[in-house]
């Protein structure tokens, strides 16, 4: 595919349509990822697990696939086609997500979840690097703000939607399907919210343009730079990169934790309706999650245009800090009445970070290595996260209260040890941060 010119800063029409469709990508991919929320519940009940069974289905299953594959994909999308790799993935995670509904027991059901996580690994830092390339630093934050509630609008969706789709196949029962035999409703739901997928491969294939890279290393070769140049890159950033890896370690376990078992404890703690759970913490998501992720890279580019240049990093210490005791007081509230409000809180302080993470590294990452960077940052923050986050919660319900009725002070105890820890982590970061985009300086165009 030829390289396109890139854009003027009046003809920003055609790089916001390609982050919408990346958005979309990222919504796709979260609620195939997320829709497990609602089925813990007859999962459970159909394949003799517990909660901490359940956990490794949500995050660590899924979590796998970067630490085999996320490097060597981010590698490739260093050196070709962003858009093609996006497209592959999208396509394999839907067939994985499918294959989650024909899974009959924990070990099949679990090594669908393995490649449901290609998601991850060839989506979000290829269309890092790709939004990097169409908008100025002063938009940055405002475009990966927009791409990133793709997380909020998909994790939204998949309760809303799978909500819907649940009441709807649980009425009609098990269904009896030809080759694959009768498939319970849980299962059913996975074949149902995997189709919109295949029809985004043939958007991003057709109307989707690879742009030129910017930034670049003059030095490098067609070949790509050496990995080993990433990892003494890392290291020369270590002051940055520790704070940031550790911080969204840490953080990003509070957040997931959240996704995960925030439905089933508004199920089990007030007695409501898993659908109804589903859909009112899907609302809050889609809502307030959106308008916070916006709002926050709109606030990191506020401060870049008034001097600040760390202000990425800076914005992160403060929004974790803010966020943390919403997120201890959400589910100890004594009441629907009191918990939704303060819920809402959590999940808008919450999502204020959502964008700037990339934003930071991009802007003093060079960019022959910005999938890579991206994908170790997977590897290490979100891989920890995912893997870690919703297996946390789990742990102490399982085994330290042993009442599926505490998951409750479970939610609390992680988010507030967690939150604590990634506040203090990037807070420390800032320095560094700033003599990080000093250094860059010396290399960029």
């Amino acid at each position: 595919m030829d390289q396109q010119p890139n854009p003027t800063p009046r003809s920003f029409v055609y790089p916001w349509y390609v982050v919408v469709v990346l958005m979309l990508a990222q919504l796709v991919s979260f609620v195939d990822r997320q829709v497990i929320t609602l089925l813990v519940q007859p999962i459970r009940a159909d394949l003799e697990i517990n909660d901490t069974q359940m956990s490794l289905l949500m995050g660590f299953a899924f979590a796998i696939f970067y630490v085999s594959m996320g490097v060597p994909i981010a590698r490739l999308a260093d050196r070709h086609s962003r858009r093609t790799i996006i497209a592959i993935g999208i396509f394999l995670w839907s067939l994985a997500t499918a294959a989650c509904g024909l899974a009959r027991n924990f070990a099949q059901l679990f090594f669908a979840r393995i490649a449901v996580g290609v998601g991850e690994a060839t989506l979000t830092p290829a269309a890092y690097s790709i939004i990097a390339d169409y908008f100025p630093k002063d938009r940055l934050g405002r475009a990966i703000g927009v791409y990133a509630t793709g997380v909020w609008l998909g994790s939204g969706l998949a309760l809303i939607l799978g909500g819907a789709v649940i009441r709807l196949i649980s009425e009609a029962g098990a269904i009896a399907l030809p080759l694959v035999g009768t498939l319970a409703p849980w299962q059913l739901t996975f074949i149902v919210v995997a189709a919109p997928g295949l029809l985004l491969v043939a958007v991003m294939m057709l109307t989707v343009r690879e742009p030129a890279r910017r930034n670049v290393i003059a030095t490098a070769s067609n070949k790509g730079v050496p990995f080993k140049d990433v990892l003494a890159f890392i290291w020369d950033n270590r002051g940055t990169f520790g704070s940031i890896f550790f911080g969204y370690a840490t953080g990003g376990m509070a957040f997931y934790g959240f996704l995960a078992w925030v439905p089933e404890f508004i199920r089990r703690t007030h007695q409501w309706d898993i659908s109804d759970a589903g859909t009112l913490f899907g609302t809050q998501l889609v809502i307030l999650g959106t308008a916070g992720t916006y709002f926050g890279g709109w606030f990191s580019d506020w401060l870049t245009r008034r001097g600040y240049e760390d202000a990425p990093l800076r914005s992160l210490a403060w929004f974790f800090a803010i966020a943390m005791p919403f997120m201890v007081a959400a589910p100890l509230m004594p009441t629907m009445t009191l918990c939704i409000p303060v819920l809402s809180l959590a999940v808008f302080t919450l999502s204020l970070q959502q964008a700037l993470s990339p934003v930071a590294i991009q802007l003093f990452t060079p960019n022959q290595m910005r999938a890579q960077v991206m994908a170790i940052f997977f590897v290490i923050s979100v891989f920890c996260a995912i893997a870690f986050g919703s297996a946390s919660v789990a742990v102490l319900t399982d085994y330290v209260f042993r009442d599926d009725n505490d998951l409750r002070y479970s939610l609390a105890i992680v988010s507030a040890i967690t939150m604590t820890l990634a506040t203090i982590s990037l807070s420390l970061g800032v320095k560094p941060y700033r003599q990080s985009l000093k250094r860059a300086e010396s290399w960029s165009e």
